[in-house]
């Protein structure tokens, strides 16, 4: 079977392209979703910088969790949205290594950081006399350029491995990004053993770090259930609750475009929004709503602001 071997400079993001009577609508509801998520993320990094008293292990995690989002989701959704009200969806196979470079690699990033953020509930409730000298702010600033480092390292090999050969006609990646497994399919030789090895680096990259994300609440609730005081074991879970929160909605979603076995069927490109879109514009909301800090920072903005306009 003749293959045609003309060597490609882009790529056709057909996208949401399948769903033309709905797409201007796709742009309204993906627009606002954005502006909130930036919106949420930048709160949560400004007040993290103002308020002197956010300046704990926590709320760095948490503010570096927040701009690994921001950089996530503008390596996505503004290419997404343009593309949404432009027929013209080219993509150089420049640009799409790229952006693929860098989705994994910050998503990779964001797995890393919400296991960080598990570990460091972990010592603060089951070491808390030594979590001060652990868990300080240089190893935490540490820990968090460690997660960048790692998501970016399995990243550039799995983007190496799917670029490292020649793509053929047809150019058109059945995508509104560029999906490891959309593009790789693309290549001009048997890619099957590219796609497994990519697939299995992501998915052991999951899957391993939420079983450390699960091992950690393991021993929490075990330290919490010997905590005599029910006031002390609601305090306690209460320290836990939006990060646990977001772990399965960030999981969950990405179990499902990970985990999907290829016989199943179903649209990809519907199937990646929870976890390119929802989760991002979720995360800074159960963060900042569900926890007092956050809220009693933001007050007190809101007071200085008020104060300074009188």
């Amino acid at each position: 079977m003749a293959i045609n071997q003309t060597i490609l400079k882009e790529f056709i993001l057909i996208g949401f392209s399948a769903y033309p009577h709905v797409q201007t609508f796709l742009f309204g509801v993906f627009f606002c979703l954005y502006i909130l998520t930036l919106a949420g993320n930048l709160t949560i990094l400004g007040l993290t910088w103002v308020d002197r008293s956010l300046h704990t292990p926590m709320y760095l995690f948490l503010s570096a969790l927040s701009f690994s989002e921001t950089c996530y989701t503008l390596t996505i959704i503004p290419k997404m949205l343009v593309d949404l009200l432009d027929s013209d969806r080219r993509i150089s196979v420049t640009g799409c290594g790229l952006q693929m470079c860098f989705f994994l690699g910050l998503g990779g990033t964001n797995c890393i950081i919400l296991t960080l953020m598990g570990y460091d509930r972990f010592l603060a409730i089951c070491n808390p006399l030594r979590y001060p000298l652990l868990m300080t702010n240089s190893a935490c600033g540490h820990l968090v350029a460690s997660a960048w480092a790692g998501g970016f390292l399995i990243s550039l090999i799995e983007t190496a491995l799917i670029f490292r050969v020649s793509f053929c006609i047809p150019n058109l990646i059945r995508h509104f990004f560029c999906h490891m497994r959309a593009v790789v399919r693309l290549s001009c030789i048997d890619s099957d053993l590219t796609e497994f090895t990519v697939t299995l680096m992501s998915v052991s990259g999951l899957l391993g770090t939420f079983l450390l994300i699960s091992l950690t609440y393991v021993f929490i609730l075990c330290s919490v259930l010997k905590i005599p005081s029910a006031e002390g074991k609601q305090k306690a879970f209460s320290t836990c609750s939006s990060h646990l929160t977001v772990v399965i909605i960030h999981f969950g979603f990405a179990s499902i475009v990970y985990l999907k076995p290829e016989a199943s069927g179903g649209d990809d490109t519907l199937i990646a929004v929870p976890y390119t879109v929802i989760t991002p514009f979720l995360s800074p909301i159960i963060f900042s709503l569900r926890n007092k800090d956050m809220k009693n920072a933001f007050r007190k903005i809101m007071r200085k602001a008020v104060v300074l306009k009188k």
